[in-house]
């Protein structure tokens, strides 16, 4: 069994920033009550800027508390699920924050889903409610009649333009043919009207922080997707966290770049739930356009930019970089996977701010390390533990042994945002959660300062000639090749190599050449022999989700299908 964490036990502790204490308090609300406190504390500050179009706390909240009595008169009850498929629009928050003063559960929901993964996540929820733009009905109208949905709400992205973009947006649309009408009859609702048509008096719902506020489904990479049951509580406690963590922060002045998606946790959380709380002005991308965003930070001035390596990696490829002027941006925490020294030291130097790199799991809404933003951080790291965050390594064959300072195995973590388990899969629950720590499935190892350093994914690990490789390692590796743009290392059976023959997926830096041997001689000079990639294949780029994980399993699945096409002698190097 694991032993009780003390707070002596928390090294990290010390090489936290002045201002940052261990432990914290936390507001006894709900995340529509942060709202409603934003509200009466900047009512004419800016809370959401799209494309131009401003909209301020006092509305929002009174456009929220129009929406969550749209839904009521609807019949949508408290515990209810409500589906919201929407991109980083007015509407995402507008609809998330009156689907939780309603009483309903919001149900994050990737927008660009296919019919079987929207099928599956509405069955598995039993949403009854779904709030989408337009532009997505096709996929939707193939699937809803299968599921419990009874309503659908549609807006369309150009309710909240300005003028004249909102005559313009329709055109540009028709001539790049997503231009989707769909006639407002019920069961499906126009948003605007819903909205519209309820009045501005409160939203009767007796919603509690211990209520559910949200399923954050996860584990579509690598499995099948598992609801993650998060509370009121768990997110406004990590809202809170990532407040103090930021020490730069001035509350009602600071604006945030909101281009990583609300839908997913990491952007519900550093950017969305974050700056309502410290009554941030959102300025909202729907998708990251590298042009589109660089244009948005010289002429909106963000401070704050909470990413993932990819799209600062983007920033800065882009060919005439020097023609922006970024130095608005305070602050960054990269998310989502590992952010590279080159990456990290190119950012910082057009932007003169501080980016470091955190790690979360939507099991634990999501952050729960991350370096100092300005204090003693160690690049390749995760950081420290966040306040009243404990965290472990234990071995990988019981899960329960702690192991020293220094040596890899899984982390597992607690404190008061981890989950309180999976959607309706009480196996899975029990797996995840034991003797209350969360098991997050990565390895890692921490140094005698509470430096936590992320090796790998558990299920990505490589077996080769009797050894375990893990693929960050090489990964670190090709990143640092004067050529290579962007790299992923996975693992193939092979009998030959006594389990698995390692192979690399390069993208090279615009306007390089190189060949697989090229490659495979640099890694033999920094690695290990059996280490080294047997095999090099150059793509343009790497499938990977929104958020910017590289979709592994996509890349694995299409090598074992060529493998099955191929004779037994043909696959061996």
């Amino acid at each position: 069994m694991v032993a009780v964490m003390t707070k002596t036990a928390r090294p990290w502790v010390r090489y936290y920033e002045p201002g940052v204490p261990e432990e914290l308090s936390y507001p006894s609300l709900t995340l529509g009550d942060i709202l409603a406190e934003t509200a009466r504390k900047f009512p004419d500050t800016a809370a959401l800027l799209f494309y131009g179009k401003k909209i301020a706390y006092r509305e929002l909240d009174r456009l929220a508390g129009r929406f969550g009595r749209a839904l009521q008169q609807l019949g949508v009850k408290k515990g209810d699920r409500v589906a919201l498929m929407l991109p980083n629009i007015p509407q995402m928050v507008i609809a998330y924050y009156g689907t939780l003063r309603s009483g309903a559960v919001a149900v994050a929901t990737n927008p660009l889903y296919h019919d079987h993964e929207l099928e599956v996540q509405l069955k598995d929820s039993g949403a009854t409610t779904l709030v989408a733009v337009d532009m997505f009905y096709p996929v939707i109208s193939r699937v809803w009649k299968k599921t419990a949905v009874r309503n659908i709400i549609l807006c369309g992205i150009k309710d909240y333009l300005p003028f004249p973009l909102n005559l313009l947006y329709p055109l540009k649309a028709r001539w790049e043919k997503q231009w989707v009408s769909v006639r407002r009859e019920p069961p499906i609702h126009d948003f605007v009207t819903l909205i519209k048509n309820a009045d501005d008096g409160p939203v009767s719902a007796d919603v509690q922080p211990g209520d559910t506020a949200i399923l954050q489904y996860t584990g579509g990479t690598t499995g099948i997707p598992k609801g993650a049951v998060l509370t009121h509580r768990n997110l406004v406690v990590n809202a809170v966290q990532c407040r103090t963590w930021l020490t730069v922060r001035n509350e009602g002045e600071e604006r945030i770049l909101s281009v990583i998606p609300f839908f997913h946790v990491y952007g519900m959380t550093t950017a969305m739930n974050l700056g309502v709380l410290i009554g941030a002005e959102l300025i909202l991308l729907p998708k990251f356009h590298t042009k589109e965003v660089l244009a948005t930070i010289a002429k909106y001035r963000p401070t704050i930019f909470p990413g993932i390596q990819a799209m600062y990696q983007a920033i800065g490829h882009f060919p005439t970089i020097e023609r922006y002027d970024l130095t608005s941006i305070k602050a960054a925490i990269s998310g989502a996977g590992p952010l590279m020294r080159e990456v990290q030291e190119r950012f910082e130097h057009l932007t003169r701010s501080r980016i470091v790199e955190g790690y979360g799991l939507s099991e634990a809404s999501p952050v729960t390390h991350a370096n100092p933003i300005f204090g003693r951080r160690k690049s390749g790291t995760i950081g420290l533990p966040w306040p009243d965050m404990d965290a472990r390594i234990v071995d990988l064959e019981t899960g329960e042994r702690e192991l020293p300072v220094g040596e890899a195995g899984e982390l597992v973590v607690r404190g008061p945002q981890v989950m309180q388990g999976y959607w309706n899969k009480p196996d899975e629950t029990a797996r995840a959660l034991r003797n209350g720590w969360l098991h997050t499935g990565d390895i890692a190892k921490r140094d005698d300062e509470g430096y936590f350093t992320i090796v790998d994914r558990i299920k990505d690990m490589i077996k080769t000639v009797g050894e375990n490789v893990y693929p960050r390692e090489i990964e670190e590796v090709l990143f640092t090749h004067p050529k290579v743009k962007d790299a992923v290392v996975i693992g193939l059976p092979h009998e030959e190599f006594l389990g698995e023959k390692i192979k690399a997926f390069v993208v090279l830096k615009d306007g390089m050449a190189a060949t697989p041997e090229e490659i495979i001689n640099f890694c033999r000079q920094e690695l290990s022999k059996f280490k080294v990639p047997r095999e090099v294949e150059f793509r343009p780029e790497l499938p990977k989700t929104l958020v910017g994980k590289v979709l592994r399993r996509v890349l694995r699945d299409e090598e074992l299908k060529k493998q099955e096409g191929m004779p037994k002698k043909e696959q061996m190097p």
